[in-house]
């Protein structure tokens, strides 16, 4: 009796620990959906949160055709926000206004792709009003989590944000994976 008692209770406390550790996925991947139809309502010219206690609501559509990623940003890059889909930065310019608009996401969900873009990839990002800027990989880099000279370089820019490395078994850390894209010609 003694064993079946401790065979349930590590039973039990192992489906505990898989919940807890594919709650931040499920999270992510249901968020999206409730963002999608606040960007349908956004595309309507309306500025609609998700969900009523959301202090958030979406600025735009990123897109990676190579590698088959859609995501809804939103605005702001606070935690909060960026549990469920990849931020505006803040003081970045908005996106599809001139200058360098950029967005940070959690490297183990939504910006989990941006270990495999290559130079030359397609980026593209979608406005509410329809209209879609496309960006080409120009760069990734890794740098300290207080180098904010990409962030304020001048010129035309996409630069995504995330946590490095990829796959530390601690979150945040010291280091940040930067990819930059320029505007595509043509």
């Amino acid at each position: 009796m003694a064993r079946r008692r401790i065979a349930l209770g590590l039973l039990l406390l192992g489906l505990a620990a898989v919940l807890q550790g594919s709650w931040i996925f499920c999270k992510a991947a249901f968020a999206q959906v409730l963002l999608r139809r606040a960007w349908a309502e956004a595309r309507a010219g309306a500025q609609a949160r998700p969900w009523p206690w959301a202090d958030t609501w979406p600025v735009a559509r990123l897109l990676s055709p190579a590698r088959g990623v859609d995501l809804i940003v939103l605005e702001g890059a606070t935690g909060s926000s960026i549990a469920f889909g990849p931020g505006h930065i803040q003081g970045s310019a908005p996106p599809g206004a001139p200058g360098n608009v950029a967005l940070a996401g959690h490297r183990d969900t939504h910006f989990r792709f941006l270990q495999q873009l290559q130079p030359g990839e397609a980026l593209w990002l979608e406005l509410p009003n329809g209209a879609v800027r496309r960006y080409e990989v120009q760069s990734e880099s890794v740098v300290d989590e207080r180098d904010t000279r990409l962030l304020e370089a001048p010129g035309s820019w996409l630069t995504l944000v995330t946590c490095y490395p990829f796959d530390a078994a601690i979150p945040g850390g010291p280091l940040r994976y930067v990819v930059r894209a320029r505007p595509a010609r043509g």
